[in-house]
């Protein structure tokens, strides 16, 4: 399949490398996924981002189309992968650019998986639950998630049978993008900071040895 233009930051000489993509509503260069990006530039890793097929579409034409079916998704993802050479490799994304992730995750080289506010559910619906895969997930995994998120409230989240290999940070009072509900004492800067520490943290040990 033909691979989605790629968005390759930081050092040219880097030896560890994170691929991020968007969930489905906003590109991979929403203002939410270059706050991890610069962060992980500034970090010394080499970050990759790139939108799948429908959004590169929708960037080209201006018009809004619904995301490609499942099976393209995956592809895409391990097309992207393919591409890239570095040999200590994460991926990860946005909701359902995570999501997709977590499922080729197992089946691909990535040592490491990120997901931001992972669609757990769709909103409104705690019952279709997306998680059937991750109770055997063997990939190293961390799910940064809103408390407040309406794909996965905390309550629902800690009810779940879960990999053990899948750790989650929660962001206090946070939604799907991480920002606090109306009269909190949280701020969205207080979260996505500690987002990224969190992040930092996963990744440092990911590839400590």
């Amino acid at each position: 399949m033909e691979i989605p233009k790629l968005k390759i930051e930081g050092p040219k000489r880097a030896k560890k490398c994170v691929i991020l993509t968007h969930g489905a509503g906003e590109s991979s260069e929403s203002s939410f996924l270059s706050y991890f990006a610069e962060g992980l530039v500034n970090l010394h890793y080499k970050v990759v981002r790139f939108d799948f097929p429908y959004m590169e579409e929708r960037s080209r034409t201006g018009r809004k189309r619904p995301p490609d079916k499942e099976s393209v998704l995956r592809e895409t993802w391990l097309a992207v992968l393919d591409k890239i050479q570095i040999e200590k490799v994460a991926i990860g994304g946005k909701s359902m650019g995570g999501r997709i992730a977590s499922l080729v995750a197992d089946e691909s080289r990535a040592q490491g998986l990120l997901c931001f506010g992972y669609p757990f559910h769709p909103t409104g619906k705690p019952e279709k639950l997306r998680t059937e895969h991750l109770k055997d997930l063997q990939t190293p995994t961390l799910i940064v998630q809103g408390e407040s998120d309406p794909f996965g409230f905390r309550v629902e989240v800690e009810s779940y049978d879960l990999s053990e290999n899948i750790r989650v940070h929660w962001s206090p009072d946070g939604d799907h993008s991480f920002r606090p509900k109306r009269g909190s004492d949280r701020t969205l800067e207080q979260n996505m900071k500690n987002s990224m520490r969190a992040v930092e943290k996963f990744l440092f040990e990911l590839w400590l040895q």
